[in-house]
């Protein structure tokens, strides 16, 4: 099987062809590459690949936009690190997706589905053009309203540390230490801060990335996590499920 990996992520790229080769022993990767730019330009120069890797989000755009650009007749597996619900709805023909970090019994799955293609893969020109209404880069929260006394005020979300839920109120730790309630849970916060910036570290915190102070490996394949303001519990731990996930993000 000769397979095209388009991924900006090098441990991403790494970990995606070494649990290729543990299903398919015989697979040879074509190529790796990590911008709409490269890829374009492979499929007008090389013959199409048996199946191509596409990560959602490259280094210069989205990689629907390539399908924009070129043909791309080969079957498709898209792979996100993000919450990918909206894709279910995508899942037809040879449309397929991964989350990252990629699950072995996830990839054995998808594999099995190519296996059962007949026929050369196309996707339809109105598929990816919702696929890009849906996943196309948003607009993020950039400020927070929050009260000091009888006072209102706005926090930059650049100024913000990180949230964390206790006694069921959730707080905004501003990086001048102070602490403020704020009028949404996690979950909510979590779709409404830009990725790039801020993670989830554990049901309790959503941490900035400039707030990482120290990264240490714990018991059970976990990760403790130091943030720079001052933290009455002590360091935050991060479960097994997210470590793989935590150190993409660390790492982009």
């Amino acid at each position: 099987m000769n397979v095209l990996i388009i991924e900006d992520e090098d441990l991403a790229a790494w970990g995606l062809i070494s649990k290729l080769q543990r299903l398919e022993p015989e697979v040879e990767i074509l190529a790796t590459l990590d911008t709409v730019k490269a890829a374009v330009d492979w499929f007008r120069q090389n013959p199409a690949p048996d199946l191509a890797f596409f990560d959602i989000q490259l280094a210069d755009g989205l990689s629907f936009e390539i399908f924009e650009q070129v043909k791309v007749p080969c079957p498709i597996i898209f792979t996100t690190a993000y919450d990918a619900y909206a894709l279910r709805a995508f899942k037809v023909n040879s449309v397929d997706y991964l989350l990252k970090p990629v699950e072995q019994e996830d990839l054995a799955r998808a594999l099995s589905k190519l296996r059962q293609l007949q026929g050369p893969a196309a996707i339809d020109p109105e598929t990816i053009r919702q696929m890009m209404a849906v996943l196309a880069p948003q607009e993020y929260k950039q400020r927070f309203m929050v009260k000091v006394g009888d006072h209102l005020t706005a926090v930059a979300a650049g100024d913000i540390d990180f949230f964390f839920g206790e006694n069921k109120i959730v707080w905004l730790r501003h990086r001048n230490g102070r602490k403020y309630p704020v009028e949404y849970t996690l979950e909510q916060l979590e779709q409404m801060l830009d990725p790039q910036h801020f993670f989830r570290l554990n049901r309790q915190y959503i941490a900035a990335i400039g707030a990482i102070e120290d990264v240490v490996s714990y018991s059970n394949s976990r990760l403790k996590v130091s943030l720079k303001a001052p933290l009455s519990d002590g360091p935050v731990l991060i479960s097994r499920e997210k470590v793989e996930a935590f150190k993409l993000w660390l790492g982009k």
